[in-house]
């Protein structure tokens, strides 16, 4: 097993407990990012960390992303005693987003060359959906810190 393949399985067994915790029945791609940012020493995390993403910062951007989506047809969070999610009964399974983010990922090296970076500019390559709201409104430019992934992949991450 490669470096990257235990990185990636590491990464995808805490993004499961991740959408666990949500109360997901998927593993979608903003439940990557959070495992990702909470990953502490890998490159990915680190680009992450420059732009001031660890994982409470992107649990933060997700939870607002959540408020947002909801304002958008009239429901105020704040307004009602929400409950907090239960907990899914089955294991999750690997959902849309996180297989397309993770095909993008494939797609942008060769196996053997495949790093942490590799994994993070497949969901920020994501156009539409969770990530990039949540990333839009917490401020981040999501090009700009694809930008810098990509210059930490031809600088260090080789």
């Amino acid at each position: 097993m490669s470096a990257f393949d235990k990185y990636l399985h590491a990464v995808i067994v805490r993004a499961t407990h991740e959408a666990h915790e949500d109360g997901s029945a998927t593993i979608d791609a903003h439940h990557l990012l959070m495992s990702i940012a909470a990953d502490q020493g890998s490159t990915a995390q680190q680009v992450l960390a420059s732009a001031g993403l660890d994982r409470a910062a992107v649990r933060e951007a997700l939870d607002r992303e959540f408020e947002h989506s909801l304002s958008m047809i009239g429901v105020s969070p704040a307004a009602y005693d929400l409950p907090g999610p239960s907990r899914a009964r089955e294991q999750p399974r690997m959902g849309a987003s996180a297989r397309l983010a993770l095909e993008r990922s494939f797609a942008l090296a060769r196996k053997k060359d495949l790093r942490s970076t590799h994994l993070l500019l497949g969901i920020l390559q994501a156009r539409i959906g969770t990530v990039p709201r949540a990333l839009a409104l917490a401020g981040v430019d999501r090009a700009e810190l694809a930008d810098h992934a990509r210059q930490t992949l031809d600088s260090r991450d080789r």
